[in-house]
């Protein structure tokens, strides 16, 4: 069937399958292609999207471009990095911007120019910026349609062309007018409506058939959304005798997590799944590990060799059998998986066993390119409840991943780096609070990195720590309007080079100084994983009890070894609201359910410290690792 569509062309943004996503979601077709696709590719085109990545135009490596792709009597609309491509095709300017740009900027409208883009939108919007780099001067026969305090040209137009270009990234969630502008620039193209969920979830069954062909698919299920949902997918198109779900207790689940993930599943109607204790194999396999990558990498290398245990145990045929993954499209962006993306993260679903079998053609991914909001919606279509739908995620390494680990010292280039962001935060001002907060506020920085994603590429630097009054009982004053604090942490990490991501002190041990902590010898093993649990099962459960579970997207709780002994441990709270994963703000508790989870993790035994990461995605990754 020939269906009129908008193309994505891909430089390697992180965003660059949100935006067509966006599209989709609107009900507009729409297709990703390389940005050196010949022309032929743009056959029923209505219109182009040059996305975001993670290079500098002026970089010796930049992904290759088709140039006469500018000639194509289509409507282009260019995003960050598609803007500079916009601009430098008609001989406009491009370079190192005075002040780059991290989170969000106001922008605003110039009152004397009408822009098809911006019909029906105030004259002032909240948009979202990732970008270190900017435009100096405006291609031919341009014109300047909006600008943000630290961006003179943050969207552009030259309607003779038919070409337009924006600073900011209006496929995610937090530039609120970001999908008028997208359905505006479908209208320019005159673009009809012709793709909706149905759609979706026929041309899913219909691959999966295709796939699979006479072959069985095993698969492993984690619990989470994205496991579930592709084991409804394929017993719907396979039949629940042709597919076979694997449950491992991989020993990183949360609190009695395994068994409830085994009665939600027959609660449904689930039948065909077996639940498998390989906590010893796993927690072996990552003893001793510090480097978070080789952590991911071993975690997934031993889900392949408990697989093939299994698969011999079972008297599987693997001729026969395919192996399936919940893997999302984000999952592939992070780990670098299109030709010009940057890894953020190396995935366990990416690790060399599964690339081996996916080049033998022995994986099936039926949901690889959706996004975790597009899942649930498929959830929900084929009949699955709340339960299973609206879970927090939970990718397969577990809690693994929230186990910082160390050999009880840094590096000495780490020691380095750790003075810079020192003397680096000590010259930031913070002055987002009263003067009461301000007078009593100390900055530190905790001495441990965490990764972070900044203008599309993976960052691996240390959290600054603002703390306020210090209370009875080693509490801590929290300032009572969470936009301070988010303008504050934004402020902080756009201005840092070594810093990339700002936490508030909730609580500290009164027996206990600042001195006595410091980076202790702690590995992922069960003891440490033990107590993650129970700071992790608190923090749920008061989420539960106060209706904010349903409200925020993922809570992860980070345990840190920096204590005042090995024994002991620091925690980091993460609440998280996300649509789509690919950005996201941190949750805005109220102080009353904050201050409860403070008092219940403060009362057990082995905790030093406890803090609130107050940063947004970008510069900060959900986790920290």
């Amino acid at each position: 069937m020939v269906r009129s569509k908008i193309v994505v062309l891909d430089f390697g943004s992180q965003y660059a399958h949100l935006i067509a996503k966006r599209f989709r979601m609107l009900g507009f077709y729409s297709e990703i292609a390389l940005p050196s696709a010949p022309l032929s590719e743009f056959e029923n085109a209505k219109g182009i999207v040059f996305s975001g990545g993670p290079a500098s135009v002026y970089d010796e490596n930049t992904p290759e471009f088709n140039s006469e792709i500018l000639n194509l009597d289509i409507p282009i609309l260019g995003l960050c990095y598609g803007h500079y491509i916009v601009q430098l095709g008609y001989n406009g300017k491009v370079g190192k911007a005075e002040t780059g740009e991290f989170g969000f900027a106001q922008l605003e409208l110039n009152k004397n120019t009408d822009c098809p883009l911006f019909e029906g939108i105030e004259p002032e919007q909240q948009v979202w910026m990732s970008h270190q780099d900017g435009v100096l001067a405006m291609g031919d026969g341009f014109e300047a349609v909006g600008f943000t305090k630290d961006c003179p040209f943050a969207a552009t137009q030259n309607l003779s062309k038919k070409r337009f270009s924006l600073q900011f990234h209006c496929e995610v969630k937090d530039t609120p007018c970001g999908n008028k502008i997208f359905e505006n620039f479908a209208s320019f193209c005159g673009m009809e409506k012709n793709w909706d969920q149905d759609t979706v979830l026929n041309v899913i069954l219909e691959n999966i058939k295709k796939q699979a062909e006479e072959k069985n698919v095993l698969l492993f299920l984690s619990g989470g959304v994205d496991s579930t949902i592709t084991f409804a997918l394929l017993n719907r198109a396979l039949g629940q005798e042709r597919v076979l779900g694997l449950h491992i207790d991989n020993g990183f689940m949360r609190k009695n997590e395994s068994a409830k993930v085994a009665e939600a599943y027959r609660k449904f109607g689930f039948t065909n799944f077996i639940v498998k204790d390989a906590s010893e194999s796993f927690l072996k396999a990552v003893a001793g590990l510090t480097d978070p990558q080789k952590k991911r990498m071993a975690v997934g290398e031993n889900f392949i060799t408990v697989r093939n245990e299994v698969v011999a145990r079972q008297n599987l045929d693997e001729e026969k059998w395919l192996l399936a993954q919940g893997t999302l499209y984000p999952d592939i962006i992070e780990s670098g998986g299109t030709k010009n993306s940057h890894t953020i993260k190396t995935h366990h679903n990416r690790v060399a066993g599964i690339q081996a079998l996916i080049e033998k053609g022995l994986i099936i991914e039926p949901i690889r390119d959706l996004y975790k909001d597009e899942v649930r919606a498929i959830g929900k279509k084929l009949g699955l409840d709340d339960q299973l739908v609206m879970r927090h995620p939970f990718p397969g390494p577990g809690l693994s991943i929230n186990v910082l680990c160390s050999d009880g010292s840094l590096s000495k280039e780490d020691e380095e780096e750790f003075k810079k962001a020192q003397e680096e935060f000590a010259r930031i001002p913070v002055t987002e609070f009263c003067a009461n907060c301000t007078s009593k506020m100390e900055k530190l920085v905790l001495p441990v990195k965490s990764v972070g994603v900044q203008g599309d590429f993976r960052t691996y630097r240390f959290p600054a720590v603002l703390s306020f009054e210090r209370l009875a009982g080693g509490f801590y004053h929290i300032p009572k309007k969470w936009e301070k604090i988010e303008r504050a942490s934004s402020s902080i990490t756009n201005s840092a080079k070594f810093l990339n991501r700002t936490v508030i002190r909730l609580w500290q041990n009164p027996e206990i100084s600042d001195e006595k902590l410091r980076i202790q010898k702690g590995y992922c093993d069960r003891r440490r994983l033990d107590q993650l649990r129970e700071v992790d099962d608190i923090v749920l459960t008061e989420l539960h009890k106060s209706g904010w579970y349903t409200k925020i997207f993922q809570h992860l709780t980070i345990d840190l070894p920096y204590a005042s002994s090995p024994d002991r441990a620091s925690f980091v709270l993460r609440p998280v609201c996300s649509e789509d994963v690919m950005t996201a703000r941190f949750a805005h508790l109220p102080l009353e359910l904050l201050e409860t989870i403070i008092r219940r993790i403060s009362a057990l035994p082995f905790v030093d410290a406890l803090y609130y990461d107050a940063t947004n995605k970008p510069p900060a990754t959900f986790g920290w690792e």
